[in-house]
């Protein structure tokens, strides 16, 4: 049986993102491992912007403030995995900084939550977790809202 002994989970702080938390944090329980919990912030591009640009300051405004919302995730992981949990906020692209940062951690496993899009939506959006599963450098458990019964599904 595989023993993982640090795990990361990338949070986005939605309801799929929370399910995967709570996996995390009871997988960092049973093999007393380290977790990390980690959020990317993608700020607006300038060019996505006609008029408007955000100044300095409000930027790091914003990026205290998804620490402080990372915080709460934090107390919850600690509460379910009766330990001390780390976090992370990087600023960029959701699915190459998540890359970069299990590489860069060295994790033996990374969890994370899929919002479920299929056709146009997926199209148009993207999936953050199918390039996470195509790039990351350890295992990688997928956890998915709601399946078809109202149960939650799960995917590796």
């Amino acid at each position: 049986m595989t023993t993982w002994r640090t795990i990361a989970c990338a949070v986005d702080f939605s309801p799929p993102s929370r399910l995967a938390l709570v996996e995390a944090s009871e997988l960092a329980k049973r093999f007393e491992a380290a977790l990390t919990l980690v959020h990317v912030f993608e700020p607006a591009s300038a060019a996505t912007h006609d008029v408007f640009v955000a100044p300095p300051e409000l930027f790091e405004q914003t990026v205290r403030e998804m620490e402080r919302l990372l915080e709460g995730w934090k107390s919850e992981a600690e509460r379910i995995a009766g330990a001390p949990v780390a976090t992370r906020v990087v600023v960029g692209t959701a699915a190459p900084e998540i890359v970069q940062f299990l590489r860069q951690g060295g994790f033996d496993l990374v969890v994370l939550g899929t919002h479920g899009r299929r056709g146009l939506a997926h199209v148009v959006l993207g999936s953050v977790a199918e390039r996470v599963v195509r790039e990351a450098p350890c295992p990688v458990l997928v956890v998915r809202g709601a399946g078809e019964g109202g149960a939650p599904a799960k995917a590796a």
